[in-house]
């Protein structure tokens, strides 16, 4: 185990020691957990993001073409404000013109409110 001096506020000093003794734990412990809590969350994003690099577009392509093109249920709707292209994913040439339909619109446009 290592060593690590730590200079913080007094006033989140005073709050760590309030937060650690609601949980019974040491503020050593309350630290080293915060600490890994936040190391997972940046890890996780680092894997995703390698494991988005490996995707395949054309199996991608293939499963979401088996996706119906229905109206979610009642209750899964996206909010309208959080209706927003993804621009990380970019459908191929041949997926655009199938998903325009006989409507002649994109999904993303059907979506729309």
């Amino acid at each position: 185990m290592s060593s690590l001096s730590l200079r913080l506020p007094e006033s989140l000093h005073r709050r760590l020691r309030e937060l650690a003794q609601r949980d019974d734990i040491s503020i050593n412990q309350f630290i080293a957990t915060a600490v890994a809590e936040k190391a997972a969350a940046l890890l996780t994003v680092e894997y995703l993001e390698a494991r988005g690099q490996q995707a395949n577009s054309k199996l991608v392509d293939r499963v979401l073409s088996r996706v119906p093109d229905v109206p979610p249920v009642v209750g899964d709707e996206i909010p309208a404000p959080m209706r927003q292209p993804n621009r990380g994913f970019q459908l191929s040439a041949s997926r655009k013109r199938k998903s325009a339909g006989s409507k002649g619109l994109s999904r993303s446009q059907r979506l729309k409110p």
